[in-house]
């Protein structure tokens, strides 16, 4: 698989023009009143005090992908709050770019829909688009933040949200998939809990998870199988991970065909009613799914290795999926890395960054200290974030 990612960068040419934003902007968002930037399509670097607003303007970007952002935040809550004595905002939170790509320039724009709250608009090329899928098909952007440093420490959700947006971002229709087969998970539940527990309404839920289910299952262990190839031939100083998908509809994945094991789900579905309704929950299905990793050296799982070695284990799936990526759809995708110095020492440090200059993609770093991101001053832009307000930043 390195071999395929390498084979469509040269394939690209040398002279391929790097995917980036080249244009944003801000408006009600977070605490930014009004933003302007424009930029090339090198990294980014963003550096400032705590709560200037750096992670804020991360979370912008990572709006132009499907979704909630890097936040997870409902729609409301994006929102610019006035200071004391301060005019209030309602008129909704807006976020305008303009991306560099090889089929040329997009123009994106998405905001909240003032007259509802939690209903996202989105505009391509200043075309209204139903639903938030056809981002994904158009952009790949995918992140890292301080809190995904537990990522290995916590609980399975995490992990199975980390792991379906880099399926995503190689099959943007795996959101839908994953919507579909979770509203129905909800609709069965509150019929075992609440009912009246129909039959033929249960079987007829049962059947949707069941199809959803499986395919969701099928993307996600058919992606895992391939960064892990990707992952597995890597050289340099960030340990190589191994990944493995852990769950009962994946194991029956590796026994039958997808039909087979969609059978196989309904059957055990219709046979746990009593129990599910019982406990509350549905106990089998991709919802339990867990993405395993482990340091291919030693064997040793993630949640055992230090911090530092976490944290460069994520590194090293990031940049393992962003040649992935590129191999599949031509394009790697935006990075987004927040506070992502910490925890790595200097010699990591330095090799992350060589590795972002050589992406065909941009990437946004953001830090508290500008002097971390020294190795860049030749190759980044540098802004300074204030309070809201953004200014060139020279080492």
């Amino acid at each position: 698989m390195l071999a395929e990612a390498q084979e469509a960068r040269s394939n690209a040419g040398a002279a391929a023009q790097r995917v980036g934003v080249t244009r944003l902007v801000l408006t009600d968002f977070r605490n930014y009143r009004e933003a302007r930037l424009t930029i090339g399509t090198e990294p980014v670097v963003l550096t400032g005090p705590n709560g200037a607003g750096k992670t804020n303007l991360l979370e912008a970007l990572s709006l132009l992908a499907p979704g909630r952002g890097l936040r997870g935040a409902k729609l409301t809550e994006i929102d610019r709050r006035p200071e004391p004595g301060g005019d209030h905002c309602d008129s909704g939170w807006a976020v305008a770019a303009v991306v560099a790509t090889r089929g040329g320039a997009l123009r994106i724009g998405t905001g909240r829909d003032r007259t509802v709250s939690e209903r996202r608009i989105v505009r391509i090329n200043g075309e209204p688009v139903r639903g938030q899928a056809a981002l994904g098909e158009r952009l790949g952007v995918v992140w890292l933040t301080p809190p995904m440093d537990r990522l290995f420490l916590e609980g399975p959700s995490g992990r199975r949200r980390f792991l379906d947006r880099l399926v995503l971002g190689l099959d943007p229709a795996h959101a839908s998939r994953v919507s579909a087969y979770e509203q129905a998970l909800r609709e069965r539940s509150y019929l075992l809990r609440d009912g009246p527990a129909d039959p033929a309404w249960l079987a007829a839920l049962e059947e949707v998870m069941a199809e959803q289910g499986v395919a969701v299952a099928a993307g996600r262990r058919e992606i895992v199988q391939r960064l892990d190839r990707v992952c597995a031939e890597a050289r340099g100083p960030f340990p190589r991970a191994r990944l493995t998908l852990v769950g009962g509809v994946e194991s029956w994945l590796e026994e039958v065909p997808a039909l087979a094991a969609e059978a196989r789900f309904a059957a055990a579905l219709a046979a746990n009613r009593q129990s599910d309704g019982q406990a509350g929950g549905t106990a089998i299905g991709p919802h339990r799914s867990d993405l395993a990793v482990s340091l291919a050296e030693t064997g040793v799982a993630a949640e055992f290795a230090s911090t530092g070695e976490q944290k460069a284990l994520l590194i090293a799936i990031l940049l393992a999926h962003a040649a992935l990526q590129q191999a599949t759809r031509g394009e790697p995708p935006l990075l987004l890395l927040d506070e992502i110095a910490a925890h790595l020492d200097a010699s990591r440090r330095a090799a992350l960054f060589e590795a972002l200059v050589r992406l065909d993609s941009q990437a946004w770093l953001t830090g508290t200290d500008a002097a971390l991101f020294a190795p860049l001053r030749y190759d980044a832009q540098f802004l300074s974030v204030h309070d809201g307000t953004l200014s060139p930043t020279f080492l």
